[in-house]
C-alpha cells in the first residue's frame, strides 16, 4: 500500500449536507480518511495510490457532492 495525503480547499460552505457527503466518502473503497481540517475550510484526504491516482480522489469527492480545489500533497 502507498499511503498519498492530499489537501483540499472546499469551495462552499460547510453545512449538514456536505458534513454528510464527507461521512459518506470515507466509505469509498481506497480512501482510508476524509477529515475537515481545523479551520473548517477544508479536507485532508488519504488514500491509496496503489488503487487510487489523484484524479480518481477528485473525480470520486465531485461524485460524493464535494466540491474542492486540491492544495497539496504529502507522501507517506
Amino acid at each position: 500500500m502507498t499511503k498519498v495525503t492530499l489537501r483540499f480547499e472546499l469551495l462552499s460552505p460547510l453545512d449538514e449536507r456536505l458534513m454528510a457527503n464527507i461521512s459518506r466518502a470515507g466509505a469509498v473503497y481506497g480512501l482510508s480518511r476524509v477529515q475537515v481540517t481545523p479551520k473548517l475550510d477544508g479536507l485532508v484526504v488519504d488514500f491509496d495510490a496503489s488503487r487510487l491516482s489523484v484524479n480518481d480522489v477528485e473525480r470520486e469527492l465531485a461524485k460524493a457532492g464535494i466540491y474542492a480545489r486540491r492544495r497539496s500533497a504529502i507522501g507517506n
